[in-house]
Protein backbone atom coordinates (compact mmCIF):
# COMPACT_ATOMS: atom_id res chain seq x y z
CA UNK A 1 0.00 0.00 0.00
CA UNK A 2 1.42 3.60 -0.50
CA UNK A 3 1.69 6.52 1.31
CA UNK A 4 -1.08 8.33 -0.68
CA UNK A 5 -3.73 5.25 -0.20
CA UNK A 6 -2.83 4.40 3.32
CA UNK A 7 -3.26 8.71 3.82
CA UNK A 8 -6.66 8.63 1.79
CA UNK A 9 -7.76 5.21 3.37
CA UNK A 10 -7.12 5.34 6.69
CA UNK A 11 -5.10 8.84 8.15
CA UNK A 12 -7.75 10.62 6.68
CA UNK A 13 -11.29 9.51 7.72
CA UNK A 14 -9.27 8.48 11.16
CA UNK A 15 -8.42 12.43 11.58
CA UNK A 16 -11.80 14.13 10.21
CA UNK A 17 -13.50 11.37 13.09
CA UNK A 18 -11.26 11.92 15.72
CA UNK A 19 -10.46 15.59 15.46
CA UNK A 20 -12.80 17.46 13.40
CA UNK A 21 -9.44 18.38 11.41
CA UNK A 22 -9.98 18.64 7.55
CA UNK A 23 -6.46 17.82 5.77
CA UNK A 24 -5.54 19.41 2.45
CA UNK A 25 -7.48 17.54 0.10
CA UNK A 26 -10.74 16.79 1.12
CA UNK A 27 -14.10 18.66 0.66
CA UNK A 28 -15.04 21.24 2.39
CA UNK A 29 -18.78 21.69 3.43
CA UNK A 30 -19.97 18.23 3.02
CA UNK A 31 -21.96 18.85 6.50
CA UNK A 32 -24.26 21.69 4.55
CA UNK A 33 -24.64 19.49 1.54
CA UNK A 34 -26.44 16.71 3.25
CA UNK A 35 -28.21 19.27 5.43
CA UNK A 36 -30.15 20.45 2.31
CA UNK A 37 -30.36 16.58 1.21
CA UNK A 38 -32.50 16.00 4.66
CA UNK A 39 -34.37 19.36 4.16
CA UNK A 40 -35.37 17.96 0.69
CA UNK A 41 -36.44 14.91 1.41
CA UNK A 42 -38.33 15.86 4.56
CA UNK A 43 -40.30 18.37 2.38
CA UNK A 44 -40.85 15.64 -0.40
CA UNK A 45 -41.97 13.05 2.50
CA UNK A 46 -44.67 15.66 3.73
CA UNK A 47 -45.87 16.35 0.16
CA UNK A 48 -46.63 12.66 -0.80
CA UNK A 49 -48.04 12.64 2.86
CA UNK A 50 -50.71 15.32 2.26
CA UNK A 51 -51.33 14.38 -0.70
CA UNK A 52 -52.21 10.91 0.36
CA UNK A 53 -54.09 12.15 3.31
CA UNK A 54 -56.29 14.04 0.97
CA UNK A 55 -57.28 11.71 -1.36
CA UNK A 56 -57.58 8.91 1.28
CA UNK A 57 -59.33 11.53 3.34
CA UNK A 58 -62.00 12.42 1.12
CA UNK A 59 -62.83 8.31 0.08
CA UNK A 60 -63.13 7.50 3.94
CA UNK A 61 -65.09 10.29 4.49
CA UNK A 62 -67.50 9.34 1.73
CA UNK A 63 -67.83 5.73 2.74
CA UNK A 64 -68.20 6.84 6.38
CA UNK A 65 -71.63 8.90 5.07
CA UNK A 66 -72.69 5.94 3.35
CA UNK A 67 -72.65 3.43 5.90
CA UNK A 68 -73.73 5.90 7.79
CA UNK A 69 -76.92 6.77 6.38
CA UNK A 70 -77.55 3.33 5.75
CA UNK A 71 -77.22 1.90 9.42
CA UNK A 72 -79.66 5.27 10.21
CA UNK A 73 -81.93 3.90 7.92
Amino acid sequence: MSLLSYYQLVLAPYLRARLGIRLPGTAKGDEGASLVEYALLVALIAVVCIIAITFLGRNASDKLSEVGSTVGG
